[in-house]
């Protein structure tokens, strides 16, 4: 589903992520973890296409980030650590807007509103302006806009902060149910238990390379996942 080969992206003489490479089959849960800095949002962010990069190669289900960027982007969702959304929009506004954008049926994004909205418990906000919204309802927002058109690879950047506890697990489910239908997750967090319990794969990065790759079991190990990193970053 994602295929990434030998990225490397510098900002100006900084090299931020150096010769990164990982694949990410169909149904896995991958987690990206590494200290603020090490380069996580910018590998994301060229997964995206929102960052161009220097060297290497991005592939979403065999299609090149960069030789079919809408092609690509039509299969994928992404979720900012952080959601700039359109303040002066109202939260229905906004989600016709992301399913106009994607071409979604009127039906069929009735249906996954009125579903998501229930869930995160956002229903009687979404005609309030976002303006208007906490950061947890942003971020609810932000999920449900990423979730209408179905798509087969989402990228998410910090997911659970700010979403109260019922938000959060409701989130890792669908992450299993997208997976479940054959889709796959790329999802940086500091929260490594959760990490540890919701992933089938982690990837750790530091000062820009890729230094672990593997199944949660084979990085983990008999350890915590927190212990396993501490180890790598030498305080322990």
């Amino acid at each position: 589903m994602l295929e990434i080969k030998n990225l490397t992206k510098y900002y100006g003489d900084r090299l931020a992520v150096d010769d990164l490479s990982l694949h990410i089959e169909p149904g896995k849960i991958c987690g990206f973890i590494g200290r603020n800095g090490a380069g996580k949002t910018t590998t994301l962010k060229s997964v995206c296409g929102i960052l161009q990069f220097d060297e290497g190669e991005i592939l979403i289900g065999g299609k090149s980030i960069k030789d079919d960027p809408i092609g690509c982007k039509k299969r994928m969702a992404y979720i900012p650590d952080n959601p700039d959304l359109y303040d002066f929009m109202t939260g229905i506004k906004y989600l016709n807007f992301i399913a106009d954008v994607y071409s979604v049926s009127t039906a069929e994004r009735a249906t996954k509103i009125e579903r998501y909205a229930k869930e995160f418990e956002i229903s009687d906000d979404l005609n309030q302006l976002i303006s208007t919204y906490s950061h947890g309802m942003k971020q609810k927002l932000a999920i449900i806009s990423a979730l209408i058109h179905t798509p087969d690879l989402l990228i998410m950047d910090e997911p659970f902060v700010g979403l109260d506890p019922l938000a959060a697990h409701r989130t890792k489910e669908i992450m299993r149910e997208i997976c479940d239908r054959g889709g796959a997750i790329f999802f940086s967090t500091h929260v490594l238990d959760v990490a540890q319990k919701l992933c089938d794969e982690i990837a750790i990065i530091k000062d820009g390379r890729l230094v672990v790759f593997g199944s949660t079991e084979e990085v983990s190990g008999n350890k915590s996942l927190e212990g396993v990193f501490l180890e790598l970053e030498g305080e322990v």
